[in-house]
């Protein structure tokens, strides 16, 4: 395979993509797509959901083929009827929602169908030193031989990242790698990123922190309503540019501008302790009270004790010691259902695992959680009209683009799934909102709105419990701020003075041990 151009013996394009052209019944996701990415180059695409980036990047790995244009890897055209031939090519991809099976180690993860042998048998020994070698390598920590089902989100990305590495991939596709990290880790995987470019590998970074864009990427590529309209180097464009070159209008900022906190207690937890089938305190002795137009916003380094919580509040997990309150009464010992119906909202942390159902219609996925109300039910029957009526309501309401109600959730951006999500969660008029990153993976237009729509619903007096891995929104969103490690809350922050550094420290026990 040639390395180099024709002209002057640079070397060619890692990957050149041109006049990519992508329909779909209904939508032209991609229109005339042209990007030049540099060998041994970290590339950004930036863009709103639903502007044409997933689409392309699915084009790239063999997921979907296209309609119209060419890709050329290394200077050499390309064909890819399947993710199997764009790995043989040298390309990999880290997906958002990651492809893991939960039932299988790590180990089994990152061999699975590209298992070693040893003759006829399968050689798991190698396998295991080479997973190692390359965690180490790159400082990406990974226990070969732990259940998946255990990891944190921030884990099942590594995992992913090795498995891609495992292939042998020469070109990255990442898919918003950091919307998990605090700062220290996401400086710690920029550094990694420097590493493999500086061994020649070849990164597509996909994100919508516009910042990080910035501080990591040689080169920008801009996407808008499905095509490339701009491609620009870091050092001639500001954050601000790049969100009008994305959307039309400045960075939103969360910020909550005037307090609304009463002294009406609302979400109560005490004591409350969760003990993992191993016999370990995975949440140790947590207490705290959410007011009526409160928000408390808690950080932590992913696999700390917040799914748990989360969990232990919803009903969804039963602890082991503590209690939970709602608006004065005990609901530690009520069903899930029994707690939404009592006027809690949940948006879950991982939107396809938890959020929605992907082959659904969207009226459908509105009823989801709600069955047993109005407008949802009439009595003990499923009102269809009450919950499609809603459901136009929501899409309006909300800004969810999409073609009907009908469609199935999986037609979807992101950004729109996580927007029907929440307006399916405020809807009802909750007295309590649990959000666990609820503006993860969503575009700066969506991150806005779903900002609008809390400050909104805490000016109605919501109490709002506000888990999040993005610190800027943590700090801006919430009236108090509270640090989780290792299943305890260990510090109290004032989100008028901490700085995102301060957070990150105290969130991996720095703070303290200092």
């Amino acid at each position: 395979m040639s390395t180099e151009s024709a002209a002057g013996g640079d070397p060619a394009p890692a990957v050149e993509l041109s006049g990519i052209t992508k329909r779909f019944p209904g939508v032209v996701a991609n229109s005339d797509v042209d990007i030049t990415v540099r060998a041994g180059t970290v590339h950004a695409l930036v863009g709103e959901n639903g502007a044409g980036k997933s689409t392309l990047m699915k084009i790239l790995y063999g997921m979907q083929r296209p309609d119209d244009g060419t890709i050329a890897v290394a200077g050499e055209p390309v064909s890819f009827a399947s993710p199997a031939d764009a790995i043989r090519a040298g390309i990999g991809m880290v997906h958002q929602h990651f492809m893991l099976a939960d039932n299988l180690t790590v180990l089994e993860n990152v061999v699975l169908g590209s298992e070693p042998r040893a003759g006829v048998r399968l050689d798991f020994a190698a396998a295991r030193a080479r997973v190692r070698e390359i965690s180490d390598a790159y400082g990406l920590g990974v226990e070969p031989d732990r259940l998946v089902d255990d990891l944190g989100v921030g884990e099942r990305q590594r995992v992913e990242i090795l498995k891609v590495l495992y292939r042998g991939a020469r070109t990255l596709i990442l898919d918003e790698p950091t919307a998990v990290l605090v700062p220290q880790e996401v400086d710690e995987l920029f550094g990694n990123l420097r590493d493999l470019k500086a061994e020649g590998l070849t990164i597509l970074f996909i994100s919508h922190k516009l910042d990080e864009v910035l501080a990591v990427a040689d080169d920008i590529t801009v996407m808008r309503r499905g095509t490339t309209v701009a491609s620009v180097s870091p050092r001639e464009v500001t954050a601000r540019k790049l969100a009008e070159l994305m959307v039309g209008s400045a960075l939103p900022v969360p910020e909550l501008r005037e307090s609304t906190v009463t002294d009406r207690p609302v979400l109560a937890a005490s004591g409350l302790t969760v003990t993992s089938a191993d016999g370990r305190k995975v949440l140790d002795d947590v207490s705290f009270t959410i007011h009526a137009g409160e928000v408390l916003g808690i950080a932590g380094v992913e696999g700390n004790g917040q799914a748990e919580l989360v969990e232990a509040l919803m009903g969804i997990r039963v602890p082991s010691a503590g209690s939970v309150h709602l608006a004065g009464a005990d609901i530690t010992r009520l069903s899930t259902k029994r707690r939404r119906e009592a006027g809690m909202g949940y948006i879950p942390e991982d939107r396809h695992r938890q959020g929605v159902l992907l082959e659904a219609s969207l009226w459908e996925n509105r009823v989801l959680g709600h069955q047993t109300r109005k407008p949802n039910a009439r009595g003990p029957l499923l009102d269809r009209r009450g919950a499609k009526a809603d459901t136009q309501r929501i899409v309006e309401q909300y800004d969810v683009r999409t073609p009907g109600i009908d469609v199935h959730a999986a037609a979807l951006s992101g950004g729109n799934q996580q927007k029907l999500i929440v307006g399916r969660e405020m809807s009802g008029n909750p007295v309590v909102l649990i959000a666990a990153h609820p503006t993860r993976g969503v575009d700066v237009g969506a991150q806005a709105a779903i900002w609008e729509h809390i400050r909104r619903a805490r000016a109605e007096r919501l109490a709002v419990l506000l888990i999040s891995a993005d610190l800027d929104e943590l700090i801006g969103m919430s009236d108090t701020l509270a640090v989780i490690l290792r299943g305890r809350l260990v510090a109290d922050h004032d989100p008028s003075t901490v700085t995102p550094e301060q957070l990150g420290s105290a969130m991996t026990g720095a703070g303290r041990e200092s």
